[in-house]
This record gives structure tokens, sequence and C-alpha cells, in this order.
């Protein structure tokens, strides 16, 4: 199963090389925008553009509402995950 996490697009950092940095959460990282670019327009366009994010690469558009929604998802997830670890560990005591 891949996941990609919402981001940002802060700043087109290489237009040659098709490379933007995106703000994930308050981290900051490159990816290629590739596959989220539209032939004929700017690169500079996609700055404020909220994207998903997998290995190093923007792979579609969403909304910010979906962003937000997907964001809020992935942190209940961890939530979760935390509930589920204090489980493991009680029953071991």
């Amino acid at each position: 199963m891949c996941l990609g996490i919402p981001g940002r697009i802060t700043a087109i950092v290489d237009e040659q090389a098709m490379l933007a940095e995106v703000d994930v959460s308050g981290v900051r990282r490159q990816v290629d925008v590739l596959c989220v670019a539209e032939p004929g327009k700017p690169l500079a366009e996609l700055v404020g553009a909220w994207v998903l994010v997998h290995v190093g690469f923007a792979m579609s558009r969403i909304d910010e509402a979906e962003a937000q929604e997907t964001l809020r998802l992935l942190a209940s997830m961890d939530e979760l995950a935390g509930e589920l670890d204090a489980m493991r560990n009680s029953a071991r005591a």
C-alpha cells in the first residue's frame, strides 16, 4: 500500500530539474513535481498548491480541505498506534 502525505509547495527550487520545496506539517523537503506540473504553464504557478507526496515525488494535486482531512486522519492513526503500544506494554507488566 502506498501512502501519500499532504504537503504544500512553498517554492520552486530548480525549474530545469522540476524540483520544488514542500512543507509537510512543518518539515520542508525537496520533491520532484513532474507529475503535477501542467505542460506550457510556469512551475511558479504551483507555489501554494497542496500535493500528495510519496517517496520524493509530488504525485497528485489536492485541495486544502482534502489535505487537512488527510492530515487529521494521519494524526488520529498515530494516536491509535500510541494507544495500542501502551496496551501491549501494560499486558507485559
